[in-house]
C-alpha cells in the first residue's frame, strides 16, 4: 500500500505535487539540491493552502496539518530511503533524468515505484540505465500545472508494468481526488498536451490573420467550446451533436484551418521581441507590473472555483 511519497524537485510543478499530496493525508519528503528553492516552496505552498482556506475550499485547520506532513531535504538518498511511490519533476534533459533514476533504483527500496512528470521524454529512454526489475515499477505521471488545483494526471499504462502494480498507483491518486487518464501508447505529449496545442495552434493562426482581436478570440473560447468542455468531452459533444454533421464540417472546414508543424511565426516574433507574457508584462495582452500579484490570484481564485464545480459532476 502506497503512503509515503517522495517528490525529487521543488520548483512550480514539484512544490504543487507535494501540496496535492499532503493535502490528501499522505507524508510527503520534497528534494531540491538548493536550500533556497526549499524555502521558496514551503512559503508558496503556506501561501497556496491560505488561498484555499479563503475560498472555503479547505478548513482553517487543515492549513498546519498538511504542512506537518511535508518534509524537505537537501540530500536525495535520505528523502527517498523509505518512500513507496517517488515522482522526478525535474528539468526535460532525458541523460539528467536517466541518471537520477539510476540513483533513484540504488536509494530507494525494492518496492518503491519511481515516476516521471515529463510528457515529452520517452519512459524507454528514461529507464535506459536501470535493472528490468524495477522497470515494472516505473511510469509517467503528468500533472498539469498548477499542480494542486489541475485534477488531471496523465499515467503511462505501456505494458512494463503488471496491472495489479498500475491499479495500485490509479487508486492512490484516485484518493488524492485525481483524475487519471490510461495513455496506453508512448506518444510525444501523450494525450491533453496534444489536444491543447491543436487548440492553440488554431487561436495563433487567426490572430496571426487579423481575424479578431485577442480579447475576442479568448472570448470565443470561454464561452464557446471551452464552456462545454468543462463538464462534457469531445467525443460526448460529438455524439450529442450528430457524428454526420461533424464529418460535414470537417470536410468542409479542415482544408481551410492551420496544419503548420512548427510554431506560429507571430509566436516566434513575440519570443524574439521579449514579450513572453505575464512574466514580462506583455505578451499577445500587456500587464501592469503592480497588478501582476493579483492577476495572478485571480487566476488561481477561478480554478478553484472550477474544481468544486468539477467535484460536484464527477460524483454524479
Amino acid at each position: 500500500m502506497i503512503q509515503n511519497i517522495g517528490v525529487i524537485g521543488a520548483g512550480t510543478m514539484g512544490h504543487g505535487i507535494a501540496l496535492s499530496f499532503a493535502m490528501y493525508g499522505y507524508n510527503v519528503n520534497l528534494y531540491d539540491a538548493y536550500e533556497n528553492q526549499l524555502k521558496k516552496a514551503l512559503t508558496d505552498i503556506a501561501d497556496e493552502l491560505a488561498l484555499l482556506v479563503e475560498e472555503h475550499f479547505i478548513e482553517p485547520e487543515a492549513v498546519q496539518a498538511t504542512l506537518a506532513r511535508i518534509k524537505t531535504y537537501g540530500d536525495l538518498r535520505q528523502a527517498v530511503q523509505d518512500r513507496d511511490f517517488v515522482i522526478e519533476a525535474a528539468p526535460e534533459n532525458l541523460e539528467l533524468k536517466q541518471n537520477l533514476f539510476k540513483q533513484l533504483d540504488e536509494f530507494c527500496p525494492k518496492h518503491t515505484i519511481l515516476a516521471s512528470n515529463t510528457s515529452s521524454l520517452p519512459l524507454d529512454g528514461m529507464m535506459a540505465l536501470v535493472p528490468p526489475e524495477r522497470r515494472q515499477r516505473m511510469l509517467v505521471n503528468h500533472w498539469y500545472n498548477p499542480a494542486h488545483l489541475m485534477p488531471i494526471v496523465e499515467l503511462s499504462c505501456f505494458g512494463n508494468m503488471p496491472e495489479d502494480i498500475y491499479n495500485e498507483v490509479e487508486a492512490m491518486f484516485a484518493t488524492a481526488k485525481k483524475q487519471t487518464v490510461k495513455v496506453l501508447k508512448d506518444v510525444p505529449g501523450l494525450v491533453a498536451n496534444r489536444i491543447q496545442q491543436g487548440v492553440a495552434r488554431e487561436v495563433f493562426s487567426l490572430i496571426e490573420m487579423g481575424v479578431a482581436e485577442p480579447a475576442d478570440i479568448d472570448k470565443a473560447l470561454k464561452f464557446g467550446p471551452a464552456f462545454r468542455y468543462a463538464t462534457t468531452g469531445q467525443l460526448e459533444v460529438a455524439d450529442f451533436g450528430g457524428l454526420d454533421i461533424w464529418c460535414i464540417v470537417g470536410n468542409n472546414l479542415l482544408k481551410e484551418m492551420d496544419n503548420r508543424k512548427e510554431a506560429n511565426d507571430l509566436l516566434k516574433q513575440k519570443v524574439a521581441e521579449g514579450k513572453l507574457g505575464l512574466k514580462s508584462g506583455e505578451g499577445f495582452y500587456k500587464y501592469n507590473p503592480d497588478e501582476i500579484p493579483g492577476i495572478k490570484k485571480e487566476f488561481m481564485k477561478k480554478l478553484i472555483h472550477q474544481l468544486k464545480a468539477s467535484e460536484y459532476y464527477t460524483q454524479k
